[in-house]
Parts: structure tokens; sequence; C-alpha cells
């Protein structure tokens, strides 16, 4: 549990894969919050590529150096396990007018339900556009060059990412 006066923020989401976008905002939300726990969950509307413990696992290796970072993972409702760790604050990253909406109503739904505030950064330009959906596309599908994929997911990420698709390993 953490003290009164330290503010804990849980970045929640699915990360198949994690991408640039999102270090980018772990990386922010650092700046602004005592302490930010990468909250690895699982999105019922989607099918999973990676399993819990190998996001948990990329996500450990890609936010090492990231002060105050923490990494884990979670069953259930976002806003239950915000509670159990103490947290008060939700982190979401924004990338255009669809994400806003659908983050306003989960924002709004988890201030009702948990009594847990929101926090909704608009991601950099360079990753605006960038969605873990399409690039397993992208890899699946072939003909990209990996250098370029690397703009987009961290090296380690694009490794396991081409190994799991192009290699035949998926589930």
């Amino acid at each position: 549990m953490a003290k009164a006066d330290t503010i804990v923020a849980v970045f929640p989401g699915a990360f198949d894969p994690i991408t640039s976008g999102h270090l980018d905002i772990i990386r922010r939300g650092s700046r602004l919050f005592d302490r930010l726990i990468v909250a690895v969950g699982r999105n019922p509307e989607k099918t999973e590529l990676f399993t819990i413990a190998e996001r948990v696992e990329m996500l450990r290796e890609c936010c090492g150096d990231i002060d105050r970072v923490e990494v884990d993972s979670y069953d259930g409702l976002t806003a239950e396990y915000v509670r159990r760790v103490g947290a008060r604050v939700i982190l979401r990253g924004i990338r255009d007018n669809v994400d806003l909406r659908s983050e306003l109503r989960s924002a709004n739904t988890n201030l009702l339900v948990g009594d847990v505030e929101t926090v909704l950064l608009m991601t950099s330009d360079q990753h605006a556009l960038t969605s873990s959906t399409l690039i397993k596309q992208i890899v699946e599908i072939g003909g990209y060059d990996s250098a370029r994929l690397c703009r987009l997911l961290p090296d380690n990420v694009v490794r396991r990412l081409e190994a799991k698709l192009r290699g035949g390993s998926r589930r």
C-alpha cells in the first residue's frame, strides 16, 4: 500500500504486443507520478497472440531503465486492481477521437464504480497511428522491412513477433 501523499498510477492494457507508442506513454507517465504500475490485463474482445507471461516479460525488458515503473499483471476489473494496489489514478494514452470517445466512457465508469480518476495523455505525433492489431497483421502477411518495423516496436518485440507469426508458432 502506498503512503497517503504518494501518487500511484496504473497504466493498464493488453500490450499485445507493446509498441513504441506504449513506451512513450510509460516514459512520460513515469515523470508525472511517484510510481507507475504498467498492468497487463486481458481484453475479452480480442484474441491474444502473446501469453500474459510473455507480455510481462517483454514489458520488463523494455521498462527496466525507466525510474518508478513496475510491471504487473491482473485479472478482472481494472478499477478493482487499481484499488487493490493502492493507486489513485488510471493512465491512458489517446491516439485520436475514436480513442477519446472510448476512453471517456471508461473513465466515467471507473470514476462512478471505482472512485478512480483517469489521466489521458495524447500520444506523440510519431505514434498517433500505431496500433498493435495493425502491426500484427503486417508481420503476419509479410513483405515489410524489419528496420522500418523497429520504428514502431522495440527491437526485442520485433524479434518475438516475427518468431511468433512468421515462425508458425501462433496459438
